[in-house]
Order: structure tokens, then C-alpha cells, then sequence
């Protein structure tokens, strides 16, 4: 009988709620790994920039505190999507809840948006997609525009002419002072053995291509 309901009724609409929660923690969990990977990123950067300091390389020092400030910077993304995905899980909550009363089904333009937003997330990349054809099938939404975010390079634009002052605060942060703001380094800053060196510019290598892994 529940089968013959459901190939003439479709899914129940609490089946398609389960559904689109428990693709909204599949979502919430991709984040989380994501930030956790980035806050280990975070630590290994701080210590390398350190290392360069001490040892009076100022030019690792500076390309470290750029990586170091594109690392907070999508730290800061992720949390901003962390935040827009809890306000699409309330807003779907609510909208079957109003279904349940009413009897019927609208679609949410703010619900539309966030999800758009979060579609387009390379760290979400297919998990989010999943989840927004079951908010189509279910009539959360309609169909996905592109638009929404247009701005966004621009906004990166803006981003990206204040970061060598990020980068000058991050160097002053970590090291004390030690570095100054155009990278000169005070005599007395002692120098350490080679293999340091060399063990330090491949730490950054391998900083760098975990932080390309995690941008893809």
C-alpha cells in the first residue's frame, strides 16, 4: 500500500525533510573537515614564519605570512558558508513546517540564494549540488540562477589590495616586530645551520600544495 502511495502521491514530504537534513550535516561535516584542515595549515604556517624570522630570511617570512593571510582568508569564507548552511537548514525546517500547516509548498527566494551561494563553494562541491536538486524536487526552491554572485571578484579586488598590509600585520603578530614592514631584518638576528634552511623552504612547499589541495 505505502509503495502504491508513493509511486501515485510521491516521496512524504517528512521522507523528503530526513532527506534534505541529512544532506544538510553531509554538508555541515564537508565544512567542518575543511576547517580543521585549515586551522593545522594555520599552526605549520605560523611556526615556519617563526623559523624564518629566527633565522633572518625575511623574504620566506613575508611569502609565508602571504600564504598565512590567504589561509585566513578562506578560513574566514568557510565560516561565512558555515553560517549561511545553518540558516538554509532553519529556513527548509520552517518551510515544511508551513507546508504541514497550510497544505501547500512555496518556494523560498532566500533559501535560493544561500544555497546558490553555497553551490558554487569548491569545498562543496557535489555535496551541495546533491542538495539542492532535493530542494528543487521537494519545492523548496526553483531552479538554480547564476547571478547572484557576480560581485565576487570584485569584491576579491578590494580584498586583495589590502593584503600587503594583512601581511605586514601578520609578520609584526608572529615575530614581535622582529620583521619590519618591507622586510628588513635587524642585524642581530642570528643565523642558523644550512639543513635548517633547506628544511624550512620545504616545509613551505609542502604548506603550499596542502593549501592548493584544499582549494580545489
Amino acid at each position: 500500500m505505502e509503495y502504491i502511495k508513493r509511486a501515485i502521491y510521491g516521496p512524504d514530504p517528512q521522507e523528503k525533510l530526513r532527506k534534505c537534513n541529512q544532506l544538510l550535516r553531509k554538508n555541515q561535516r564537508q565544512l567542518d573537515r575543511h576547517l580543521q584542515n585549515l586551522n593545522g595549515l594555520e599552526t605549520k604556517t605560523k611556526s615556519l614564519i617563526k623559523a624564518s624570522a629566527k633565522r633572518g630570511d625575511a623574504s620566506s617570512a613575508r611569502i609565508l605570512a602571504r600564504e598565512l593571510y590567504n589561509v585566513r582568508k578562506q578560513k574566514s569564507r568557510l565560516h561565512k558558508s558555515k553560517a549561511q548552511l545553518q540558516s538554509v537548514g532553519m529556513q527548509v525546517n520552517e518551510t515544511f513546517a508551513v507546508r504541514k500547516i497550510q497544505g501547500s509548498m512555496k518556494s523560498s527566494a532566500g533559501i535560493m540564494k544561500d544555497v546558490n551561494s553555497l553551490v558554487r563553494l569548491p569545498e562543496l562541491t557535489g555535496t551541495m549540488q546533491e542538495l539542492s536538486m532535493e530542494l528543487i524536487k521537494a519545492g523548496v526552491i526553483d531552479e538554480m540562477v547564476s547571478d547572484t554572485l557576480d560581485n565576487l571578484d570584485e569584491e576579491d579586488a578590494v580584498e586583495d589590495a589590502e593584503a600587503d598590509a594583512e601581511v605586514d600585520a601578520i609578520l609584526t603578530e608572529i615575530t614581535g616586530g622582529k620583521l619590519g614592514q618591507v622586510g628588513k631584518v635587524p642585524d642581530n638576528i642570528p643565523q642558523e645551520e644550512e639543513a635548517e634552511e633547506e628544511e624550512d623552504q620545504a616545509g613551505l612547499e609542502d604548506m603550499r600544495e596542502r593549501l592548493k589541495a584544499l582549494q580545489s
